[in-house]
């Protein structure tokens, strides 16, 4: 799944605890701390996995480091962590709507390991973040699901999401969006406008 200021105020989420039928491991939902930045990364590989696009994935340790507890962190991190490790994270960011005239939340990636499934930790950490944009008074929590994966769009909609038939999503990148930042991406196809000058003041 797939803008933010330090400035922003974030409350911290509920921390519902639970302890598992042989009362060993207990399991709290948090906010994201530094120690968790490497286990946080195979997080988003396992993701990356399950969508089948491993290949593309590159994030780092030092990147996902900075992008959360930089001087100037542009995105957060919930997650469901246990004595034994992390069990899965929500890593967002905030958009703004210009309808609505506030921020939302835009959550980039929502991920359970395997073996944790089931046991509502996707929910909570959903409800952790309906909980961050109400206290903050942003108006939506947005993210994006690939078409084939039903269980999670089941899943969505069963507490109240709705998707967006009538938007199809656009994205700019690699050789791409050089030639277009350079300015030598080829005259599209119709009746293109004339180029805009840009100038610097």
């Amino acid at each position: 799944m797939t803008e933010t200021t330090r400035s922003a105020t974030h409350r911290d989420p509920p921390r519902p605890e639970r302890t598992d039928s042989a009362g060993v491991d207990s399991v709290v939902l948090r906010r994201a701390v530094v120690s968790d930045v490497p286990a946080l990364v195979d997080l988003v590989y396992g993701l990356a996995e399950y969508e089948h696009a491993r290949q593309e994935c590159t994030l780092t340790i030092e990147q996902l480091r900075t992008a959360l507890f930089g001087p100037e962190p542009k995105v957060f991190a919930h997650v469901v962590a246990a004595e034994t490790g992390l069990l899965g994270c929500a890593i967002w960011f905030l958009n703004f709507s210009t309808w609505d005239g506030v921020h939302g939340i835009y959550l980039e990636d929502l991920y359970v390991e395997p073996g944790s499934r089931g046991r509502g930790y996707g929910a909570a950490l959903l409800a952790a973040l309906a909980k961050e944009a109400v206290d903050n008074g942003y108006s939506r929590v947005a993210w994006s699901v690939l078409t084939w994966n039903k269980p999670s769009i089941d899943f969505y909609e069963s507490i109240g999401a709705v998707a967006q038939p009538d938007w199809l999503g656009y994205r700019l990148a690699g050789d791409a969006l050089g030639a277009l930042a350079t300015g030598a991406s080829p005259v599209p196809r119709g009746n293109p406008r004339p180029p805009i000058e840009s100038t610097t003041a």
